[in-house]
């Protein structure tokens, strides 16, 4: 027989009765009370006179935690309703900061490029003032070729860098963009076991997460078509996020024989984690479809790079025979020279 791991999403009030089991977690801030928290639970059930074990995974979507210092700091800002727009700032500022750092000299050029512009429309502004004297003082007439020689390059010195300038600019907001994307994703909750949850974040040069959002039955055959690549999948640090859309639970068997144990750990390890708050999975994913232009019922896998960024995504099943053959292993001989081969960044 085999065991099942069901990843059930519930989202209910805050007033929602649980039951007792062995394990309860309850995460409930009443700063957030408006909008309804629900209870995170697990519970495991295991039969002894039975070689496979049944494991029932039941999460549901929560507000985040907070300390009461952090209460007390955003009680103003909560009254005044100003809750998204802080995090949205906090999150805009991180974005700006690793901007900088990947990009360096961006600044510096696109300053250079407005005081060139500044310089040739000056320059251009006195030619034209030329230009008008010297053509309505015929004894000036001589010098009207030189002035539209000296007025055309200034001109074309001000498109060529305001041009310059706007491709940067845009190159710039569209980092900003894709930045902004990553940061919000690396503040989203994971559940790594019974008593630990941690934000994508928290896995930044460890792992590379592979996001598998869809029907139950997507995931289902994801983690059928995974099976002959776990170990190597592990051994790249690999691990699945699967994210359930229409609700229902994804019943993931693993072969508890003895013949297949040691392989069956290796499998709970790739599939261990799960999206702990719902809603903010839901909105984040499909903010990444709508702007791909793809339909929000749609079944998507997205690839994380060591470092957090999104290296592949696509619509239909992970490629886990292209991971294995371009991803680096995350230890050994080359690990160190290869950390950086995750792929470009989309």
């Amino acid at each position: 027989m085999a065991s099942m791991a069901q990843f059930c999403y519930i989202i209910g009030p805050s007033n929602l009765r649980q039951k007792y089991s062995s394990f309860r977690f309850c995460f409930q801030n009443p700063v957030y009370r408006k909008n309804a928290p629900s209870n995170v639970s697990t519970r495991f059930h295991a039969k002894p006179s039975s070689v496979s074990v049944s494991s029932s995974i039941v999460c549901s979507a929560a507000n985040k935690p907070s300390s009461s210092s952090q209460v007390r700091e955003g009680e103003e800002d909560m009254e005044q309703g100003n809750v998204e727009d802080y995090f949205l700032l906090k999150g805009s500022s991180a974005a700006k900061i690793r901007s900088e750092v990947l990009s360096p000299f961006r600044s510096v050029r696109m300053f250079f490029y407005l005081t060139f512009i500044a310089s040739g429309s000056l320059g251009g502004l006195i030619a034209t003032t030329q230009l008008i004297s010297s053509l309505t003082n015929p004894a000036r007439s001589s010098e009207v070729p030189d002035i539209l020689t000296g007025l055309g390059i200034d001109i074309g010195a001000v498109s060529i860098f305001a041009f310059l300038y706007f491709r940067e600019n845009t190159a710039k907001n569209a980092q900003l963009a894709r930045l902004s994307r990553e940061e919000s994703l690396s503040n989203l909750k994971l559940r790594v076991n019974q008593n630990k949850i941690i934000s994508v974040s928290s896995l930044r040069g460890i792992a590379r997460l592979v996001i598998c959002s869809g029907p139950a039955s997507f995931i289902l055959e994801s983690f059928k078509l995974s099976e002959p690549f776990t170990e190597s999948l592990l051994e790249r640090g690999v691990l699945v996020v699967p994210f359930a859309t229409d609700g229902n639970s994804p019943s993931l068997d693993f072969d508890e024989s003895e013949d297949m144990k040691e392989i069956t750990e290796k499998r709970k390890r790739l599939w261990q984690l799960a999206p702990v708050y719902v809603s903010e999975w839901t909105e984040w994913l499909d903010e990444q479809k709508k702007l791909a232009g793809i339909s929000p019922e749609s079944p998507v896998y997205l690839s994380l790079r060591l470092d957090g960024r999104v290296r592949g995504s696509g619509v239909g099943f992970p490629p886990w025979n292209a991971l294995v053959a371009q991803l680096p292993p995350v230890k050994g001989l080359w690990s160190g020279l290869l950390d950086g081969m995750d792929g470009r960044v989309l």
